[in-house]
């Protein structure tokens, strides 16, 4: 069962939600918050396998309660999936970057809502490679490129060489099914790359490995013209 965390201070939206993941048989939702601060309280209280968390909120918004929890050695299990109201919303890529696992438009389609929550408890998300380089674009695009490597980013020198060109593809949106074809392996040997990425350098899951190719420079694009 896939324990889910509500986090909205619209009512209805979180009556919605809870009405559609309650239908289903691997689904059930454990709490509900109205702002931020009350989100990372029943975070931690609760340990859900999924926080559903809307980016503005009155006392804390989404991206200091998504920084929280993703900061809490104790809750390194639980994944966040930001909503916001437009697919390229301001702040998606600093809710990637606090430690959000994806996110989710919040008109999205039920059956992308459920498969989002799923995909997220794996692990896989972003939720799809072609949004995820719509939104990496675009914000790369919008970002000035830093003058040196920002501090506090993990170490990717430990990675091999295979390692750090499976993260540059991982950050230009590609699914472990289109690496495979990129570096002509199978897809299982590109997710065991992904994976091994992962441990090496202490991410939490895919998103971040995205966050970390952009941050270390791996891949720039808009800034190289």
């Amino acid at each position: 069962m896939i324990r889910v965390l509500l986090a909205d201070d619209q009512l209805l939206v979180r009556a919605g939600f809870r009405a559609l993941l309650d239908l289903q048989d691997d689904l059930t939702v454990v709490g509900e918050a109205d702002d931020g601060e009350a989100a990372v309280g029943l975070a931690r209280e609760l340990v859900p396998d999924v926080v559903l968390m809307d980016i503005r909120m009155p006392r804390m918004d989404g991206l200091e309660a998504t920084r929280r929890i993703a900061e809490d050695p104790a809750l390194s299990s639980v994944r966040v999936v930001v909503l916001t109201t437009f697919e390229l919303d301001e702040y998606v890529f600093e809710a990637l970057r606090s430690g959000a696992a994806g996110f989710l438009v919040k008109d999205t389609e039920p059956a992308d809502l459920l498969r989002a929550v799923r995909v997220a408890v794996a692990g896989d998300a972003l939720l799809s490679p072609g949004v995820t380089r719509r939104l990496i674009g675009e914000f790369a695009a919008r970002s000035k490129r830093p003058e040196t490597v920002p501090q506090g980013l993990p170490d990717i020198s430990m990675l091999t060489e295979r390692e750090r060109e499976v993260l540059a593809l991982v950050g230009m949106g590609l699914s472990n099914e289109e690496i495979a074809r990129r570096l002509v392996v199978s897809p299982l040997t590109a997710k065991t790359h992904v994976s091994r990425a992962m441990v090496k350098i202490g991410v939490r899951d895919r998103a971040q490995l995205v966050v970390l190719a952009y941050e270390s420079g791996l891949v720039r694009p808009g800034w190289l013209g």
